[in-house]
């Protein structure tokens, strides 16, 4: 998700993407390199997870949104017919993808910058869930909920959010949720996924609040589809037995057989490669190196308050 939300988010005065020279796309190496830095330098010691093949269960939340993609297409060329700038951003943002070249270039810089990084077997937020639950690292962070209903013991939101949003980073922490909802891992499942998840549709009509209230009184699925009304109606294709499956037995790598190292960064590798081969300012790339190399070295562990400020947050509050 974070590769996604630095092509969305790092872009110039224009509102287009950041690219070199050769009109190469920039962002997500932008992002990545300064985010990680961010981190680091704040006591952080992140590791980074990439997705894997997508379960079969996912292809039609993807189909889905490869017909927004193509419905975006055609409002971004009626809105530059019409010279209308704004809706020429806003639905150019909504034709970005994440490409297989995105995700080689950051895996590249991660190596080069002595950061770790894992690639999933499946989802990535099942794997950051199990090395959460395995004590390999802290928390799991990303802006999907779904990373609870994996069994993440915590999650931390908004934590690659730009500086300039003054977004406090939100922290979930499993334990509460549960207590707060009074529901146990199974029921958080269920709850999400008659909610809407990635792996099967959703029911009609049944919001959050209506949802909790369903679960809490009916305790699965199964027996709220028996006792819905008439207007809360189940679609056809509801595969939740083999979406609840899949949150409570994910495809992942054992963490046992994970080791996370962190190193000292390719000071040469890291300009050659942002510099000479992606036409980044060898000065600024310096500078951030030199806050790395200090980060990585400092023995100080900083907390997320050294970003900003959590602020509480209801356990059952909106669409959270």
């Amino acid at each position: 998700m974070s590769l996604y939300q630095f092509l969305i988010a790092v872009r110039g005065q224009d509102g287009q993407n950041l690219t070199n020279e050769f009109g190469e796309t920039t962002s997500h190496l932008v992002g990545m390199f300064y985010r990680t830095i961010r981190m680091v330098e704040n006591g952080i010691k992140p590791v980074y997870v990439f997705d894997g093949k997508p379960p079969q269960l996912k292809s039609g939340e993807l189909a889905k949104r490869s017909d927004r993609r193509a419905e975006a297409e055609k409002e971004l060329t009626s809105a530059k017919e019409a010279g209308d700038l704004e809706s020429v951003t806003k639905f150019t943002k909504r034709l970005v993808k994440v490409t297989k070249e995105h995700n080689d270039d950051c895996k590249k810089l991660l190596t080069l910058m002595g950061i770790p990084y894992i690639e999933a077997p499946c989802e990535a937020e099942a794997q950051c869930a199990a090395l959460c639950k395995a004590g390999k690292v802290w928390a799991a962070a990303s802006e999907d909920m779904d990373t609870l209903c994996f069994g993440a013991p915590v999650l931390l939101r908004r934590l690659t959010f730009s500086e300039a949003k003054k977004l406090p980073i939100l922290e979930f922490h499993l334990d509460k949720v549960l207590e707060g909802l009074e529901m146990d891992q199974k029921q958080l499942v269920d709850l999400g996924i008659i909610l809407g998840c990635d792996y099967c549709d959703t029911i009609k009509n049944v919001g959050p609040k209506t949802g909790v209230s369903l679960i809490k009184k009916h305790k699965t699925i199964e027996q709220v589809v028996e006792n819905l009304s008439e207007r809360q109606q189940v679609p056809s294709n509801f595969n939740y037995k083999d979406a609840r499956e899949l949150f409570l037995n994910p495809l992942v790598t054992d963490p046992s057989e994970i080791t996370l190292q962190w190193s000292s960064p390719d000071i040469p590798g890291v300009i050659d490669f942002m510099c000479n081969t992606h036409g980044f300012n060898k000065d600024r790339v310096s500078k951030g190196l030199e806050k790395l190399e200090k980060g990585l070295k400092s023995s100080a562990q900083g907390r997320l308050d050294s970003f900003f400020k959590p602020k509480p947050s209801s356990l059952t509050n909106g669409n959270e």
